[in-house]
């Protein structure tokens, strides 16, 4: 993937599509921990974009209001978000299917709310700025420096995902989502692995909320909407939920395209919605999973 990322870096022609691979990449980290929790744990999640807010908002309140270095602020908010998750996470997760999609979607709404209606704090639906990262005298700053520090990110977060799926964890995520039940009785611990997957997909989310904030250096309480939480899904959805690179190809679909048909004004909307229709019906598994199912159809 490091690969792909340098080699793509050669052909980009402009600023403007460094910043959009950069934000691929940010929704992409989301989504990997996302995917995590519903394609190999099972457990349905609709707040997702809660705790994407709180990673930018604690990076923005810190650095901003309080004088806080980014940098600290960052790694604060996604130990205090990876935290909440983990307070949340004990009573939400003893829900299953569609319950513990509107609990998550009620905690994302309280979030959202929250970030509001706080005006003195966040700056309400104004959104508020956000100070530059900056690693000792280096300022991360403008597409190109967020496009490799973005892109880095969401390697060493796929490389984690995947080291814990090839560990006994991982067996015991995909036994916890093919039957509670049945991994229960094989001695799996399903409470514990549920919040582990929980909490690390918060831990994402937070990273991947915080980046965005600093990354346009102005931030919104619509970054922890519901609409952004259902775009988190459906980029776990489309890209093919079980796939870590799936994660991306999702992310890049929901990014990208829109970009593409911005040329057809009105019908925009319209357009992208009829291309996830048609990728759904025959690619009902998702793009990745789809596409390696052709692929070793045809060379078996």
């Amino acid at each position: 993937m490091m690969v792909a990322i340098a080699l793509l870096s050669f052909v980009l022609p402009s600023g403007f599509y460094f910043r959009v691979c950069a934000v691929v990449f940010i929704n992409a980290l989301a989504v990997v921990g996302l995917n995590l929790l519903m394609g190999y744990a099972g457990q349905v999640s609709l707040g997702h974009a809660g705790f994407f807010g709180l990673g930018a908002y604690a990076v923005s309140i810190g650095s901003t209001s309080w004088g806080i270095s980014p940098l600290v602020c960052l790694v604060v908010g996604c130990t205090v978000t990876a935290t909440v998750a983990l307070l949340v996470g004990g009573s939400l997760l003893r829900l299953r299917g569609y319950h513990l999609a509107v609990a998550t979607l009620a905690f994302g709404a309280i979030v959202s709310i929250t970030l509001n209606n706080a005006v003195s704090i966040t700056g309400g639906p104004d959104g508020m700025t956000v100070q530059q990262l900056k690693f000792g005298s280096i300022v991360v700053s403008g597409p190109k420096w967020w496009y490799w520090l973005s892109g880095t990110t969401l390697v060493l977060a796929m490389a984690t995902v995947g080291s814990l799926l090839a560990s006994p964890s991982g067996r015991a995520l995909r036994a916890i989502h093919d039957s509670e039940v049945a991994a229960s009785g094989l001695g799996v611990d399903v409470t514990r692995y549920k919040l582990l997957a929980f909490v690390l997909s918060a831990l994402f989310a937070a990273l991947a909320g915080g980046y965005l904030a600093l990354f346009d250096a102005f931030i919104t309480p619509a970054s922890s909407s519901i609409l952004r939480s259902i775009e988190f899904m459906t980029m776990a959805v489309v890209g093919g939920l079980g796939s870590v690179v799936g994660s991306v190809v999702g992310a890049a679909f929901l990014v990208i395209l829109p970009q593409l048909l911005t040329q057809f004004h009105e019908y925009e909307h319209a357009i992208l919605g009829a291309l996830m229709m048609i990728t759904m019906i025959f690619m009902r598994r998702g793009i990745v999973p789809t596409i390696s199912s052709w692929l070793k159809v045809r060379f078996k």
